[in-house]
């Protein structure tokens, strides 16, 4: 029973506060599409892909020890694309006004599992820039290794392009403007709890019962203020006696 009435208080507050939720739930939503579409820098993501392959020095079949040593080495490739070595030829080249340790948060190289193709990935604010830093850190990585390994056993598979109209990656829009809608939701109902448990007014006999603990015999009907109950009790009484005047 006890349960019963918690879940009914539960539904009357959420009637009672519905339009305050839906307010302090439009007010989230609406900050944070504004943040994500105005406030938040895009960045952009490119990617080219390099292929480590046998040495173009061996033999034109490709051996099963081969495949083996290029996996082995692609771990080692993975470190030297991000080095100092490698970047600072890159921002050389570029021209650009970054550090190499700089660079290096904007990269990340991957690999599949046991897969030769290595891609390496860059993000920036300005897409056309992501496209050509990749590119030219394949294109620096392609040419030093053979000095830095003495190999020569990458090849660029793929280069990156950049598109008529290119997707930022961040910020999520539509994710945050679901987060926001969540908090905005929560947000309004908590709220919504937290004012009717901080109203202290009686507004039922439901209420009052269960605050006293005792029955309830009867209620009072509020009397108009308009007219005095003193004067019109005496009005009455005038009326009375007007009308029991007999004239000799």
């Amino acid at each position: 029973m006890g349960e019963s009435k918690s879940l009914k208080e539960i539904v009357s507050v959420l009637r009672k506060r519905l339009l305050f939720i839906l307010i302090i739930t439009a007010a989230a939503v609406a900050a944070g599409g504004f943040i994500s579409f105005f406030a938040l820098t895009p960045v952009y993501e490119n990617s080219t892909q390099i292929l480590v392959n046998q040495s173009k020095n061996n033999q034109k079949e490709v051996q099963f020890n081969d495949v083996q040593t290029n996996l082995q080495l692609i771990n080692t490739y993975n470190v030297i694309i991000k080095s100092p070595v490698i970047l600072d030829e890159v921002i050389k080249k570029m021209n650009l006004s970054m550090t190499s340790k700089e660079l290096d948060s904007k990269i990340t190289v991957s690999s599949e599992q046991d897969s030769q193709v290595v891609t390496i990935a860059v993000r920036d604010t300005d897409a056309k820039r992501a496209a050509d830093m990749a590119n030219t850190v394949a294109s620096v990585f392609q040419h030093k290794i053979t000095s830095i390994m003495n190999v020569d056993n990458v090849s660029i598979l793929s280069k990156a392009e950049v598109s008529d109209s290119p997707s930022p990656v961040e910020p999520k829009r539509n994710v945050n403007i679901m987060i926001a809608f969540a908090i905005g939701l929560l947000g309004g109902v908590g709220l919504a709890f937290l004012l009717d448990y901080l109203d202290n007014t009686i507004k039922s006999e439901e209420q009052l019962e269960s605050l006293l603990d005792i029955p309830i015999l009867g209620t009072v009907t509020s009397i108009s203020t308009k007219e005095n109950p003193a004067e019109s009790l005496k009005g009455t009484e005038s009326k009375h006696a007007g009308s029991g005047h007999v004239d000799a």
